[in-house]
């Protein structure tokens, strides 16, 4: 029980630091096209976002969820959770800028907001069933049991 605690802890920790990549990503793109292009708040932020989301699906699958669930069935899943999650922030987003509220203000907010309700439907819905189950979890699993019956035998 404590290392699936443990584990989860460190499958989290990946997990922020997959998406701070991925939100670095996301401002810079932002910000090239709202500082350089002069576009609105609306265009700037959904072609960032569709940038940081390819970026944070292809990592996270790989090293935090450690993933062999088929492809295209999770991408269509996380596909589906910004089917909700885009439409929502791109109006709240446009909603508060017009209001006069900060563009970067909104953007983080909304990141931090992306970040929690997206990690706990990667790890609910998406990679639910399919966690360390790709070929780095089978090397890592193999080797802890290898050890395991080492130590066993020194007793």
């Amino acid at each position: 029980m404590q290392h699936e605690k443990k584990e989860e802890v460190l499958r989290i920790m990946k997990y922020v630091l997959f998406s701070i990549s991925a939100g670095v990503i996301q401002t810079l793109a932002f910000t090239l096209l709202h500082e350089i292009l002069h576009w609105p708040y609306w265009p700037c932020y959904l072609i960032a976002l569709v940038l940081s989301v390819l970026w944070n699906f292809t990592l996270n699958r790989k090293f935090t969820f450690q993933s062999a669930a088929n492809i295209p069935r999770a991408m269509l899943q996380v596909l589906g959770y910004y089917c909700v999650f885009t439409p929502l922030s791109t109006l709240w987003g446009n909603a508060l800028t017009n209001a006069g509220w900060n563009y970067y203000i909104v953007l983080f907010g909304t990141m931090l907001i992306n970040l929690t309700t997206e990690f706990l439907f990667w790890r609910l819905v998406v990679y639910r069933n399919s966690i360390n189950t790709n070929e780095r979890a089978r090397k890592r699993l193999a080797q802890q049991q290898a050890q395991a019956e080492r130590q066993e035998e020194t007793k």
